[in-house]
């Protein structure tokens, strides 16, 4: 294996999945990539908390995905981060990232001492008074959060070499991989899990708006199995297939109502983006994620969204190494491969 190696690991809801690329001078090679499931209850809404089953099922992605090393870069999104888009007096990057636990507790809901803070800077512009000023979207994540998640992560032997936000692992992805428009129109990514659902709108690879929905597939999974009063092993089929004909009116019924509230989320969110001052105008929206299957969703999403709509591809436009999986496995792989694909990308900027 050439070049620098490099893996990111996402931990969601419903499983554990890393991604490991090598960069050479021929590019980017995904060398290696796997997913194991966790035991409901591991991760409720996107955040650790059973440390050693998590640690458990990272060991097993280990042993059985081949990974050739231990440090990874971990991604982050639950209701304890919080993204802002705040406005601060200019300074150098180093200086703005000491003083920013002196500048930003009016922004954020938890106190400063309790967070891991973070910014990624937007644009700079002077104000009315003529102050130099720069725009940044503010991360503020539960100190606590962040511990169990690298406990987990250092139980199963690994070491956490950085910790990253899901969206802009998302962004990196599609920018890295071609998938964005011109500069002066932006991109919306939808990344579809299990019960976290991540939103970022971004223009040339600077993040514009990000939210995270605590909704996914795995509602609408819990909504079918309710209304049809099946397993929700048999639900979670459901969605994604095609629908047949003896059971088309109630399934079609229960999906319809089950997927409306989420795909109203996205819309609204998206609006609200919209309707904010200096927002730039977004040309497309690319669906990604385990849940991005769901039956019909693209559609629906398009329709509400009033934008086209795709199904983004970034597994099919790397350079594939000796995986071990087969082209079958990859496109299954594809949507849940973006975040851990964005996040070893990190690691190699």
């Amino acid at each position: 294996m050439a070049g620098r190696v490099t893996v990111g690991l996402d931990i969601g809801t419903s499983g554990v999945r890393a991604a490991e690329l090598s960069l050479g001078r021929g590019g980017v090679t995904l060398e290696h990539f796997g997913q194991v499931a966790l035991p409901p209850g591991a991760v409720s809404n996107g955040e650790v908390v059973d440390e050693d089953a998590v640690a458990s099922a990272i060991k097993r992605l280990w042993k059985d995905g081949g990974f050739s090393t231990k440090r990874v870069a971990l991604g982050v999104a639950n209701q304890k981060v919080v993204v802002r888009q705040v406005d601060l007096v200019w300074m150098e990057p180093t200086e703005l990232r000491k003083a920013l636990s002196f500048q930003v507790q009016d922004y954020i809901p938890i106190p400063v001492e309790d967070a891991v803070l973070d910014f990624h800077p937007i644009e700079e512009f002077t104000n009315e008074d003529g102050a130099r000023m720069i725009r940044v979207l503010l991360v503020a994540a539960a100190r606590n959060m962040v511990r169990s998640t690298l406990q987990s992560v250092s139980k199963a032997g690994l070491r956490a070499t950085a910790v990253d936000l899901t969206a802009f692992a998302l962004i990196r992805a599609a920018v890295h991989l071609g998938e964005f428009d011109l500069e002066t129109a932006a991109t919306a990514v939808v990344d579809v899990g299990s019960r976290v659902t991540n939103i970022v709108v971004h223009q040339n690879g600077i993040p514009r708006f990000v939210r995270i929905l605590l909704m996914g597939g795995g509602d609408v999974t819990d909504t079918v199995a309710e209304r049809l009063g099946v397993p929700a092993e048999h639900a979670e089929g459901l969605k994604q297939q095609p629908i047949a004909a003896d059971t088309a009116d109630a399934t079609a019924r229960a999906i319809q109502a089950s997927t409306a509230s989420f795909v109203e989320e996205v819309r609204g969110s998206l609006d609200y983006y919209r309707a904010a001052p200096g927002s730039v105008q977004i040309s497309r929206l690319l669906v990604t994620g385990g849940a991005s299957r769901l039956h019909n969703l693209i559609p629906r999403l398009g329709e509400a969204t009033r934008l086209p709509v795709t199904q983004a591809n970034f597994v099919s436009k790397l350079r594939l190494g000796k995986t071990g999986l087969s082209e079958e496995q990859l496109r299954y792989s594809d949507p849940l491969a973006a975040v851990p694909i964005g996040l070893a990308l990190g690691v190699a900027s």
